[in-house]
């Protein structure tokens, strides 16, 4: 682990990029909703945007429950045979898609029973944007430390697995 940091980007493999592909999308959703969150915050439209963000966080999360299920179900048990999965980088992946996942979670069924006053829309737009920051920051240690990372550890011929068993999800 003592080359946590500071390594040479590798060049990665099929299944590498194609997780990595599916950071940016969901970023520019992701930047959609924390916008929307703000202008929650400062009552501008409140009604509509609340709803909007209802219907743009249900997206969101139909696109990254997939994305998540490659890399829990997938990559993070591959990498886990090398560096373990209770501590570590992999600890710490899984944590923070948790945290998310709650997040989200937390807004639409409190969202989904019925929004009240202007202070709860304000405080349920929170969740959202707590997912933002997890999330973005997770993304980014992806792509530069876990993504690298598993490119150096794994072989090819798990290289090989891990494209094939991430394009079965769907």
């Amino acid at each position: 682990m003592s080359g946590f940091g500071g390594m040479p980007q590798a060049e990665l493999s099929e299944g590498l990029k194609q997780l990595k592909s599916e950071h940016p999308p969901l970023l520019g959703q992701l930047e959609e909703l924390y916008g929307l969150t703000q202008q929650i915050d400062q009552e501008i439209d409140l009604e509509n945007n609340f709803n909007e963000l209802i219907t743009k966080v249900k997206a969101f999360k139909a696109a990254l429950d997939p994305h998540s299920e490659r890399e829990e179900g997938v990559l993070f048990p591959m990498m886990g045979v090398y560096i373990g999965t209770t501590s570590g980088p992999i600890a710490v992946m899984e944590y923070e898609h948790d945290q998310a996942k709650a997040n989200i979670g937390a807004f639409l069924s409190a969202a989904e029973v019925g929004q009240g006053s202007t202070v709860e829309k304000k405080k349920l737009a929170e969740f959202i944007q707590n997912a933002y920051f997890i999330l973005t920051e997770h993304f980014s240690k992806e792509e530069n430390v876990l993504f690298p990372m598993a490119e150096r550890m794994l072989t090819d011929e798990e290289k090989v697995e891990l494209l094939r068993k991430i394009q079965d999800i769907k």
